[in-house]
């Protein structure tokens, strides 16, 4: 009996410290100090997704295997619909700079060596401008099928007194996205083979090409939170 008791008790204890995180997951940060207070919104609590939609999925129980989940949140704006549209309108653009900033990371790490013996090599400083800027716009082009799933907007008093440069009234907007897996690896993949054909011609075309060759499975799995 003391041991079935005692099962009970662990039991409650779990489904009490899984309902409290939670609570706490979907909660604001109260510790945190803001310049502003929140007046109205379109839900009780800031949803978890916002801050780490990868986590928040996973805990969720949603299909992270054939898609994968992205959130973005607008900076203040006067209106609430100029904010969740604008939230709405960059889903495409905030995707693409995810993979061009993955893709440039694979890249520093590519041609640390060369860049590092010679920082005013062209095709190394070439290189880091195209995926800076230019690959950023191209890859937007290849973003389809990324779906809004859920909003969330919040109207917002900035005031001075608690840090804010001037009082004022403003909303934010975030969304939460989903696009499939495979669209997404074939973006990827075409973005990647961008920057090859690039290099293609260059001091350092085998080194990119050894670091972007498995480009799609390994954002795929960052964007899945394993690595």
């Amino acid at each position: 009996m003391k041991i079935l008791h005692m099962i009970l008790m662990l039991s409650l204890v779990a489904c009490s410290s899984t309902k409290k995180e939670a609570e706490l997951e979907e909660r604001e940060n109260e510790d945190i100090a803001r310049d502003y207070t929140v007046i109205d919104a379109s839900g009780k609590t800031r949803p978890g997704w916002i801050e780490d939609p990868i986590l928040w999925s996973k805990e969720y129980g949603k299909d992270t295997e054939k898609y994968r989940f992205f959130s973005y949140e607008t900076e203040p704006k006067v209106g609430r619909k100029v904010a969740c549209d604008l939230a709405k309108s960059n889903v495409r653009a905030d995707i693409a700079s995810e993979i061009s900033t993955f893709i440039d990371k694979q890249l520093g790490t590519s041609i640390e060596g060369i860049s590092s013996v010679d920082e005013n090599n062209p095709d190394v400083q070439g290189l880091k401008e195209y995926t800076e800027s230019t690959l950023v716009e191209k890859t937007k082009t290849l973003i389809h099928g990324a779906s809004v799933i859920k909003t969330y907007w919040e109207k917002r008093r900035y005031l001075q007194k608690l840090g804010a440069k001037k009082d004022y009234m403003a909303y934010t907007c975030a969304v939460y996205i989903r696009m499939s897996s495979d669209t997404l690896a074939k973006a990827v993949d075409n973005a990647a083979r961008a920057v090859i054909e690039r290099a293609s011609k260059t001091t350092v075309k085998d080194n990119v090409k050894n670091a972007l060759e498995n480009a799609s499975k390994d954002f795929l799995k960052a964007s899945a939170g394993e690595i």
